[in-house]
């Protein structure tokens, strides 16, 4: 049986999603228990409805990002884009930026990966790398033409902006 939530998810737009949690914050840990699940078609939109909720380090997702980043690689494409999403929004400890920076490093390098998967894979890639000055070597080599081949014109430029104004 569908619940509550489900429906809202299945049958509202955007902006009566995000007024349904607004007014109904008890129902943050079902929509994070769908993001992290495989209960499609909920799991993409309880992500993505969670993205478009949180505010920068949302105390309601912060005991859930090690869930959140255990469950990233298991799923389609999109799904993969909005939890990587919502982590940007979110300060992680050391150990948890390894393991995701070296998760967006894998989706980054799969090419036949949908762009904005890619591109989310590298926005994220180059936060961590603004941190970790050690690793803007590696943000060098990341934008080789093996890299960037598979991207359209629009994708190829943002990139290369990021890289420039990356300081060195």
């Amino acid at each position: 049986m569908e619940t509550k939530l489900e429906y809202v998810l299945t049958h509202s737009h955007k902006a009566e999603m995000i007024s349904y949690m607004n007014s109904h914050p008890e129902f943050y840990d079902e929509a994070i228990d769908l993001a992290v699940s495989d209960k499609q078609p909920y799991s993409w939109r309880a992500a993505w409805l969670l993205w478009s909720c949180i505010e920068k380090n949302e105390p309601r997702i912060q005991d859930h990002i090690q869930r959140i980043l255990d469950n990233i690689k298991n799923k389609s494409d999109g799904h993969q884009r909005e939890l990587i999403k919502i982590l940007l929004e979110m300060h992680l400890d050391e150990e948890q930026e390894g393991y995701l920076y070296d998760l967006c490093v894998s989706l980054w390098k799969q090419t036949e990966k949908k762009p904005s998967v890619r591109f989310t894979a590298f926005k994220c890639i180059q936060k961590i790398a603004r941190k970790y000055p050690d690793l803007t070597n590696e943000l060098v080599l990341l934008t080789q033409e093996k890299f960037m081949d598979s991207l359209s014109p629009a994708v190829r430029r943002s990139i290369l902006k990021m890289i420039k104004k990356h300081p060195n």
